[in-house]
């Protein structure tokens, strides 16, 4: 399938790398279908975005939470997960949306919905982490830049 995204310009997204959220993402029930990207000039190891197949103008930068905040370790119910169909730790992967504001110095993700993908099965759900513990919008900016200085040296 080709689309034109906003992010990457025309795109072809083979229908196996599709990822199911069966309840949508927060703000979005609508949007259901998702293929995981990422600019391959940066690397895997980048920003990576969540680009809607309903909706090609929708894409969600995401990054994988343990860049930022090493302990990362939120207690999600089993009960939530069991949608996601069988889940090995191997093919699980967790990640947090980014909000990139004009004043880039306010970047933060999201540690309180962190989006969780069951990679063989290709599927996945947002889940509202309980407690205070992980905040909406946790800074990264300063993070970012310090592991970016240190590769540099």
């Amino acid at each position: 399938m080709t689309i034109m995204t906003k992010v990457f310009g025309e795109i072809s997204i083979d229908d196996d790398r599709i990822i199911t959220f069966s309840k949508g993402i927060v703000g979005f029930p609508e949007l259901t279908e998702f293929a995981l990207l990422h600019d391959s000039e940066k690397g895997s190891d980048s920003i990576h975005w969540l680009q809607s197949i309903q909706e090609p103008a929708f894409a969600m930068p995401v990054m994988d939470p343990l860049r930022v905040c090493p302990d990362y370790n939120p207690e999600v119910d089993d009960e939530i997960l069991r949608n996601l169909g069988e889940l090995n730790q191997d093919e699980m992967l967790v990640l947090v949306t980014m909000t990139v504001p004009k004043e880039v110095e306010k970047m933060s993700v999201n540690l309180k919905g962190p989006i969780v993908i069951n990679a063989a099965q290709k599927t996945a759900i947002q889940v509202i982490v309980e407690g205070e513990e992980y905040p909406v919008k946790f800074p990264i900016y300063d993070i970012l830049n310090a592991k970016k200085e240190k590769a540099g040296d």
